[in-house]
């Protein structure tokens, strides 16, 4: 006699298996979503903040732009992420120029350099603090800088 059982709970397994794992994929697609949403907010009050309108937090290019001209520097460094294509290069270029919007990013809310490792490492709850912190925009700090005192 042949027992058919064996092949009936090999492919009842593969089936929880495939049930399982669409479960985890729907888990971390609405993860990724909520915390989509919360960045758009905590952008959207870090951009009113700043003099400039909330609704470029929306569009995807044109809010890093916005973000990289609060912050004080040239929206041309937006270009910087297309490098991202180059293998290990282009890596290093989008970590290096993300670590350099964070910073400037810090300094024109007056916050100091230990922010700028929260907004690095951690920059959805960093961004909400900072949007929805008493913290106001102080203006680019590389604006401040340059400019000369005519009062000495």
């Amino acid at each position: 006699m042949y027992d058919y059982g064996y092949y009936g709970s090999y492919y009842a397994d593969s089936a929880a298996l495939v049930g399982v794992g669409m479960g985890v994929i729907l888990v971390t697609l609405f993860i990724a979503l909520a915390i989509a949403i919360l960045q758009i907010v905590a952008m959207w009050k870090i951009f009113t903040k700043a003099g400039e309108e909330g609704w470029k937090a929306i569009i995807p290019v044109y809010n890093m732009i916005t973000l990289f001209k609060i912050s004080g520097l040239s929206p041309l460094f937006v270009l910087v992420y297309l490098a991202g294509i180059i293998p290990f290069v282009g890596s290093l270029a989008i970590l290096g120029i993300t670590i350099y919007l964070n910073y400037s990013l810090a300094k024109s809310f007056g916050k100091d350099t230990g922010f700028v490792v929260g907004l690095t490492l951690l920059g959805p709850i960093f961004y909400l603090i900072l949007g929805f912190g008493k913290d106001q925009y102080v203006g680019s700090h590389y604006q401040s800088n340059s400019t000369p005192n005519v009062n000495q």
